[in-house]
């Protein structure tokens, strides 16, 4: 079997599961295989306003790239979405599904580390070359979770993303290129599908060999004393913070900020601003 695939389902008929794919079941998976694949975990309503976001974001991402002297290396990346499009804001409320599955591989709550994507065409970008998205290996102590959401079917043609199964239990080094492909397979889906996967895992991105470009949103999580990536409940604003669901106030990092001033830190418990239960 290529890719383990899951349907899901609304958490108040069956919580802890996607459609009967237990916490423990999806844990058991990404433990041993190291990566699995969501089918139809997004809508296709949200889907289309994704890629509608995307576009309209690359163009923002893509004139600071050319501007900063980057552009060679980065065409068809995109970074730090949230806020740039409404949907992927609500991606981040769609969650809840797999919210106790990956508190579960985190041991407790969890805060959005980055939200890229990709828009992959025939001329390729550094996304291709064999990698993993942790630098310092953690053992047996997660760190990072990665996820990819397909905005576009994934298939061999199409550049799929290739996974070195298992090579987060055995594989500490980076593989060559002829040891990575004797391995790897392609997460193969249809737009909508989430992979999974975990941060030491190596993987690639295809090479697209269709006529148009393949498109994927990229979030990846942390444990919330992590230093993500990008300082989101700044980028928003804290005064948005009144205005986002729980989910969303944790995921974006609201609950584990850093006090800057001793003001900031001497407050009651329940207006702290590195939450309790954030590890």
């Amino acid at each position: 079997m290529t890719v383990q695939s899951m349907r899901t389902t609304t958490p108040a008929a069956l919580p802890g599961t996607i459609a009967g794919f237990t916490c423990e079941r999806f844990a058991a998976v990404i433990a041993e295989r190291g990566w699995l694949v969501i089918d139809g975990f997004v809508d296709a309503d949200l889907v289309e306003r994704m890629r509608a976001d995307l576009a309209s974001a690359y163009a923002v991402c893509r004139s600071l790239q050319i501007a900063n002297g980057i552009a060679l290396d980065t065409e068809g990346t995109l970074h730090h979405l949230i806020g740039l499009g409404a949907s992927f804001l609500e991606f981040i409320d769609g969650l809840e599904p797999v919210r106790p599955h990956f508190e579960r591989h985190f041991r407790g709550r969890f805060i959005l580390n980055s939200f890229g994507g990709n828009i992959l065409g025939s001329g390729g970008s550094y996304a291709n070359a064999v990698h993993r998205d942790i630098r310092t290996s953690s053992g047996n102590l997660p760190l990072l979770l990665n996820t990819l959401v397909m905005l576009d079917d994934f298939t061999p043609a199409n550049g799929a993303t290739l996974m070195m199964t298992g090579s987060h239990r055995d594989w500490p080094e980076q593989p060559d290129d002829a040891a990575f492909h004797a391995r790897a397979e392609p997460a193969l889906g249809r737009a909508g599908s989430m992979l999974v996967f975990d941060s030491h895992l190596w993987h690639a991105a295809g090479v697209n060999r269709s006529d148009r470009p393949r498109r994927s949103v990229t979030p990846m999580y942390c444990r919330p004393f992590i230093k993500p990536q990008f300082d989101y409940p700044r980028a928003l604003g804290y005064d948005r913070m009144s205005t986002l669901s729980p989910l969303q106030q944790q995921v974006l990092g609201y609950h584990a900020r850093i006090p800057a001033t001793l003001a900031e830190w001497y407050r009651p418990a329940s207006t702290r601003l590195y939450q309790s239960g954030q590890g």
